[in-house]
C-alpha cells in the first residue's frame, strides 16, 4: 500500500518534532530546510522520539515511514497530502514560502502552519488559494504532546478543516478547533500571562526561576495535566461544585494579586538576571539530557493516566483502540490465521518506565509482558471480559521465566505462544519473547480454570474447551520447547 506523504518545511525543533510524529505513525516524510545541519538535528530529535513515543502505545505503531531530505522545495511538496510550515516567525518569510509551495503542491493538500502568534487570515493574505492554509499550532515536543490548535477562517471550507482534523487524529494528536481566530490562539495566551507574572516575581526578588518552576511542577502543573483549569476548580468547590467555588474565590479577582496588565521593562539587566538563575538551576545538564529527562517524565505521567483512562491517558487509549485491529492482536480463535504455529499474543515497544537502573527492561516487566500474553491467549479461546463477568476465569498456579538476552527502552518486542496443554480445567502455556528475530526470554505458565464465585477449580465452558481442542490439534506437530519444565540451574 502506498504510504501518505507529509512534507516538513523548516526542520528546527518544531519541524523536527512534526517529522518524527508523522514518520513514526507510518507516513513517508520529506524535509525541506536549507540549513546544512538539518539532517543531523532532525536525526537527534528522531532518536529521542523513537526511544519514547512508541512506549505510549500498548499495541504496535504502524510500520515506520521513510524520511528523505530535499534541496528543492517544489520537489519536496509535490504529491504531499500534508505540508507543515515551521519557518521563522516572520510574516514576510511565511508568505513567500506559501507562494512557492502553492505553485507546485496539490490543491487538496493541507498547508498547516506551526505559528504560535499569527492569525490564519494574516497567513492567507494575497495567496493563490487562501482556504488551503490553516494554523496547526503544536506544543514541544510535538512527537509526544497531543495538543494542536487548529485555526481556520471562512475561506477554508468545513470539509477541508474536517479532513485536517481527521489526519491529526490519525497520528495520535488532539486537534483543538479554535472557534474564532485571535492573536496567539488559546494556549499561548495562558502561557504569556504566566510568563509575565513570573518575570515580575523574579525582578522583585520574590522567587528565583527554580522556585517558580517548583511551584508549577510540584503543584498545579500536575493537576492541570489531567483535569485542566475549570474541571480542577469544579472539584475544588466540593459537593457544591463550580458555583460554590466561584462564590468563594470570585472576590479575589478584584484583589491586587497580580501585575498581569503591567509588564516589566524588558531590560538587559532583567534578561541577565533570568538567564543567570536559569544557568544556575539547569546549567549542569546538556540540552539532550534535559530533553530525555522531560520525555521520561511525560511518558511516565501519561502512561499513569492511561491506567485511569483520564485526560491525556484516555486519548492514548482511544488511539491504541484504533491501532489494535491493524496489529493482529484482536479477535478470537477464528481471527488467527495459522493455528499450527505459536500464536502472536503481544507486540509492542518497551516503554521508558519499564527500564531499570541497568538501562534495560526490568525483570518484573517480563512477567508483566507474559501476563499480557496470557490474557490475550485467554481472550482468543473465549475467556474474555464478558466470560469473566459471567463468573469464570483462569488463575495462574505456577510461572517460570528465563532471561536470555536484554531489551532497551524503545525496542520492539513480540511474544508468540505455544499451548502445551489445554484440556479440562488445565491450561499450560509456553511464551517466547523476541526482539526482532532474537529470542530474549521465555515464560512458562500453568493455569487452572476457576469459578469466581467459589474461587475453586472447575471445568471451563464447552466453547472454551472446543477452542483449546482446535489449537491442540493444530499445534500437535510442534516440538516440545527447549527449557519447558526445567528447574533453576545451579552454578557449577
Amino acid at each position: 500500500m502506498t504510504k501518505r506523504i507529509a512534507c516538513i518545511v523548516g526542520g528546527g525543533v518544531i519541524g523536527g518534532g512534526w517529522a518524527a510524529r508523522f514518520l513514526l505513525n507510518g507516513w513517508d516524510v520529506r524535509v525541506f530546510d536549507p540549513d546544512p545541519e538539518a539532517e543531523r538535528k532532525i536525526g537527534e530529535v528522531l532518536a529521542n522520539a523513537r526511544r519514547s513515543l512508541p512506549g505510549l502505545s500498548d499495541v504496535p505503531l504502524p510500520e515506520e515511514g521513510t524520511m528523505t531530505f530535499h534541496a528543492d522545495l517544489a520537489e519536496a511538496v509535490r504529491d504531499a497530502a500534508w505540508i507543515q510550515e515551521s519557518v521563522p516567525e516572520r510574516l514576510d518569510i511565511k508568505l513567500k514560502v506559501y507562494g512557492q509551495i502553492q505553485a507546485t503542491c496539490s490543491q487538496n493538500a493541507v498547508i498547516g502552519s506551526s505559528t504560535s502568534g499569527f492569525k490564519p487570515s494574516e497567513l492567507q493574505e494575497g495567496t493563490a488559494r487562501p482556504g488551503q492554509i490553516i494554523v496547526t499550532h503544536p506544543f514541544n515536543p510535538v512527537y509526544l504532546l497531543p495538543l494542536v490548535e487548529l485555526v481556520a477562517t471562512p475561506a477554508s471550507n468545513a470539509e477541508f478543516v474536517d479532513k485536517a482534523a481527521e489526519i491529526l487524529t490519525g497520528i495520535g494528536m488532539y486537534p483543538l478547533r479554535v472557534r474564532k481566530e485571535i492573536d496567539a490562539h488559546i494556549a499561548d495566551r495562558f502561557l504569556e500571562a504566566v510568563w509575565r507574572e513570573a518575570l515580575w516575581l523574579v525582578k522583585d526578588g520574590i522567587a528565583t526561576t527554580e522556585e517558580i518552576d517548583n511551584a508549577i511542577r510540584y503543584g498545579f502543573g500536575i493537576r492541570w495535566a489531567q483535569m485542566g483549569l475549570f474541571e480542577t476548580y469544579r472539584v475544588a468547590g466540593g459537593e457544591a461544585g463550580m458555583k460554590h467555588f466561584m462564590e468563594q474565590f470570585g472576590p479575589c479577582l478584584s484583589w491586587p494579586w497580580t501585575k498581569l496588565m503591567d509588564v516589566p521593562e524588558y531590560t538587559d539587566e532583567l534578561v541577565d538576571l533570568i538567564a543567570g538563575q536559569s544557568d544556575e538551576q539547569s546549567g549542569a545538564y546538556t540540552i539532550r539530557e534535559l530533553e530525555q529527562a522531560r520525555d521520561n517524565n511525560l511518558v511516565s505521567m501519561m502512561r499513569a493516566l492511561k491506567s485511569q483512562d483520564w485526560g491525556a491517558g484516555a486519548l492514548l487509549n482511544a488511539h491504541d483502540k484504533g491501532l489494535k485491529p491493524q496489529s493482529g492482536l484482536a479477535g478470537g480463535v477464528d481471527a488467527i490465521g495459522d493455528l499450527s504455529q505459536p500464536i502472536l499474543t503481544l507486540a509492542r515497544a518497551v516503554p521508558l518506565d519499564w527500564t531499570d537502573y541497568n538501562g534495560h527492561m526490568t525483570e518484573s516487566r517480563y512477567l508483566d509482558a507474559f501476563a499480557q500474553s496470557t490474557d490475550r491467549f485467554m481472550e482468543i479461546i473465549g475467556c474474555d471480559s464478558d466470560y469473566i463477568a459471567s463468573g469464570g476465569s483462569y488463575f495462574t498456579a505456577e510461572t517460570h521465566i528465563r532471561h536470555i538476552d536484554e531489551a532497551l527502552a524503545g525496542d520492539r518486542i513480540s511474544v508468540r505462544t505455544q499451548m502445551l496443554l489445554g484440556q479440562g480445567k488445565k491450561l499450560h502455556l509456553f511464551h517466547r519473547m523476541y526482539k526482532g528475530d532474537t529470542l530474549i526470554a521465555t515464560g512458562e505458565h500453568f493455569l487452572l480454570h476457576v469459578s469466581l464465585e467459589t474461587r475453586k477449580p472447575c471445568p471451563p465452558s464447552g466453547d472454551i474447551e472446543a477452542a483449546m481442542a482446535r489449537i491442540a490439534q493444530a499445534q500437535a506437530g510442534l516440538d516440545y520447547p527447549e527449557g519447558a519444565g526445567a528447574a533453576i540451574r545451579k552454578p557449577a
